[in-house]
């Protein structure tokens, strides 16, 4: 077939006798020529290349012949239709009778843009990233990258960047906390590799303020008693029950650090159960990972938190520096020893665990929970304010991704991961529920509820005057 045709014209041939393809293509060009007139002559239109060779399929049986004729044209509608009609005007075929019927004129066009629109269909599918990040999401990206290149070795052990110079180092198990660690902006830790404590992780915890930060199993209490053992630890610190410290998140990270336990006030018979110890002293048995659950304080001085340890320790955490400035310490005042040590020796007990500036990120990690955005903030910037946006919101309540209403449908259907709560300026449509329910929404809160034929169980709608009153 010609590149350049635009129609194919198709029919079909009965003759009453045998022939052949030569005897079909003959009599198309004998019994048409003069026809239609000079300008539509069918031998002239080959030879201009306005219509392409005569594809002729024909078998004979019982005396009888029967086949196909394909011819392309380059001409336009009209000339098209006219030189298809001419074709049927045919009545023999070499010496036997002959019926020719036009079955059809495919456009061939309109073929290749269906073949167009499917490839367009599969190369939109695969070829592109419908993810599209925030600007926090890139910032944080950018950092973590940065931070977890940031890994060094002490003596062949995976360390922070800070732990050569440090006053103070936590000690973790593996290189994996230190990655975790690392990614929360924490700099000073290094990891034993094992329940074997390595002479050199023992040499720098006699020279050091040392924090023992392990997995809440049983491994990590057979490490902090050998390490208890070998080198000199100060505080102790566990990840909740059946975690390991890099499943942590930030909040978790920071609450273990900030509730641990001076070693010196834990049971000393070598068969107690540290893990339960530190939860006894802290009054709980987990380490909450919500942070809007916390109210830690954030105050310079070393106020007691109001959910600090029950023997009446105090955490500080200084206020984060302004830019380029020099930052204070984050503090953790050692519990007063149940034997009644003077003061004199608790503020000499009192260590820095690691600089302000190196922890910034965890710093702002236990912020006042009454500083980070409620929902009923969300839906006042969003629905109270006009804003003609839709903001998708994880479980933490922090924005996932912030749209023009219009796109809402698309920015739930494709977010990565799904969001959580979904707050639009508009209408919750039908559509708007189901496709939240099919991505696992649970909230959509909205300026109005739509008229719903079937309302999905699981996601829960909601009006913004529902919420703000």
């Amino acid at each position: 077939m010609d590149d350049t045709a635009k129609y194919l014209i198709h029919a079909s041939i009965s003759a009453d006798g045998v022939v052949e393809r030569s005897d079909v293509v003959g009599a198309v060009f004998g019994q048409t020529e003069g026809l239609l007139g000079d300008e539509l002559d069918l031998r002239d239109l080959q030879q201009s290349s306005k219509v392409g060779r005569i594809d002729v399929q024909i078998d004979s049986e019982n005396g009888h012949s029967f086949g196909q004729m394909t011819i392309a044209s380059s001409l336009d509608k009209v000339e098209t239709a006219i030189l298809a009609a001419s074709l049927e005007t045919l009545t023999r075929v070499g010496p036997c009778q002959a019926v020719i019927e036009v079955t059809n004129i495919e456009d061939v066009r309109e073929a290749k843009r269906r073949m167009v629109v499917e490839r367009a269909k599969e190369l939109l599918t695969e070829s592109f990233d419908d993810t599209v990040m925030s600007s926090t999401e890139i910032l944080e990206a950018v950092k973590e990258s940065v931070r977890v290149e940031d890994i060094t070795e002490y003596h062949g052990l995976p360390a922070g960047p800070r732990v050569a110079d440090s006053d103070a180092i936590i000690v973790v198990e593996g290189r994996a906390d230190v990655l975790t660690l690392l990614r929360y902006g924490i700099k000073n830790a290094v990891a034993v590799e094992g329940t074997n404590v390595p002479d050199s992780v023992a040499g720098l915890t006699q020279e050091r303020t040392v924090t023992a930060f392990l997995d809440g199993d049983r491994g990590g209490e057979l490490i902090l008693r050998e390490l208890s053992q070998v080198g000199d630890v100060d505080y102790v610190a566990f990840a909740p029950d059946g975690q390991s410290v890099e499943d942590l998140d930030r909040a978790s990270v920071v609450r273990a650090l900030r509730n641990k336990v001076a070693l010196s006030s834990l049971p000393d018979d070598g068969d107690g159960d540290f893990r339960a110890a530190v939860a006894a002293v802290n009054g709980t048995g987990e380490v909450p990972t919500d942070p809007r659950t916390e109210s830690p304080t954030t105050e310079a001085s070393s106020t007691p938190s109001a959910d600090g340890p029950a023997n009446g320790s105090a955490d500080a955490v200084s206020e984060p520096p302004a830019e380029g400035a020099t930052g204070g310490t984050v503090a953790v005042e050692k519990p007063a020893d149940t034997a009644g040590e003077n003061a004199a020796a608790d503020a000499a007990a009192d260590a820095e665990v690691f600089t302000e500036s190196e922890v910034e990120a965890v710093a702002e990690a236990v912020e006042p929970a009454d500083e980070r955005p409620s929902l009923a903030d969300h839906v006042r910037e969003v629905i109270a304010d006009e804003s003609g946006m839709a903001r998708l919101l994880d479980a933490d309540l922090d924005v996932a991704d912030e749209v023009a209403v219009e796109k809402v449908y698309d920015a739930v259907e494709y977010a990565d991961p799904a969001p959580a709560i979904v707050v639009v300026d508009g209408e919750a449509s039908q559509k708007l529920v189901d496709i939240a329910a099919q991505r696992g929404v649970e909230h959509v809160v909205a300026r109005s509820a739509g008229e719903y034929v079937k309302k999905p169980v699981s996601v829960r709608v909601r009006t913004a005057d529902q919420l703000l009153d």
